[in-house]
């Protein structure tokens, strides 16, 4: 993706939206996912193509109108809510990385990572919403990576399959994990204890994160409530695997989303 586990709540959230936000998250959310689709399935050189994007997006901002019809939809809803280029820069960036890098030494690694290719989108949603305060920030990127470590945590399997792994190479030696194990059609004991302390990890950084919802109010207060109540539901389907996310498919399901949802928004 990696942005999967944003992009695809997005729609769901829109659906709850009036039309004038639904359109904002709209643009947004087409931007998200054509930079996505740029680098990981473009059929030509996607460097090539990425940096092409970057110097199009950069018109919104000169004044100009961009050529892609993703851009062109954007340009307004930029204008509109006076958003900063740095996280559309950002997601870029992260695709740029994902076609060089394909193992992350340590977990502050994999956090730099994140930062990138998953805070942006939160930070993008704020700004529709206009909101800007530090502290809602701050935990806006807790829940944006906590969504990132979830979705590769549900992929450990089709990212080696690409070549890629997101698990930290340290946590890999510690747990006594060897990247062949994850070529194995069902995890090892060692694997499980690894993907436990992993899925762990992420859901205490989810669980702060949280509390955002708490300081949001009206629309922005149910979206966001909506990508909480997503990442906690996959967190409860990782803790279903007993850690075996080889054999074991980790898809949340609808009622514990809605459910964590309402749960959400009632606080």
């Amino acid at each position: 993706m990696g942005r999967k586990e944003l992009t695809e709540n997005f729609p769901v959230a829109l659906k709850l939206l009036p039309a004038g936000h639904r359109e904002s998250l709209h643009a947004v959310y087409g931007y998200a996912r054509t930079v996505d689709e740029l680098g990981d399935s473009y059929a030509g050189d996607r460097t090539a193509a990425l940096r092409a994007f970057t110097v199009d997006l950069d018109r919104i901002w000169a004044g100009e109108e961009p050529d892609h019809p993703v851009l062109r939809r954007l340009r307004p809803i930029v204008h509109q809510h006076d958003l900063p280029p740095d996280p559309f820069h950002r997601l870029i960036q992260a695709n740029l990385q994902d076609q060089t890098v394909t193992r992350y030494p340590t977990f502050e690694d994999l956090l730099g990572y994140c930062r990138l290719s998953a805070d942006p989108v939160g930070r993008m949603v704020l700004g529709v919403f206009e909101v800007h305060d530090p502290e809602t920030e701050r935990l806006s990127d807790l829940v944006c990576t906590a969504l990132q470590l979830v979705e590769h945590w549900q992929d450990v399997g089709e990212d080696r399959r690409a070549g890629r792994i997101y698990l930290p190479q340290t946590d890999l030696m510690t747990y006594g994990v060897a990247e062949t194990d994850l070529d194995r059609g069902q995890a090892t004991q060692q694997l499980r204890e690894l993907m436990i302390f992993e899925t762990a990890r992420a859901a205490k950084m989810l669980d702060e994160g949280a509390a955002i919802v708490g300081r949001l109010h009206g629309w922005a207060r149910i979206s966001v409530a909506g990508f909480v109540a997503g990442g906690q539901a996959t967190v409860r389907a990782l803790r279903r695997t007993g850690g075996d996310v080889l054999s074991h498919q980790a898809s949340p399901s609808k009622f514990d989303t809605v459910r964590l949802l309402v749960k959400a928004v009632a606080r």
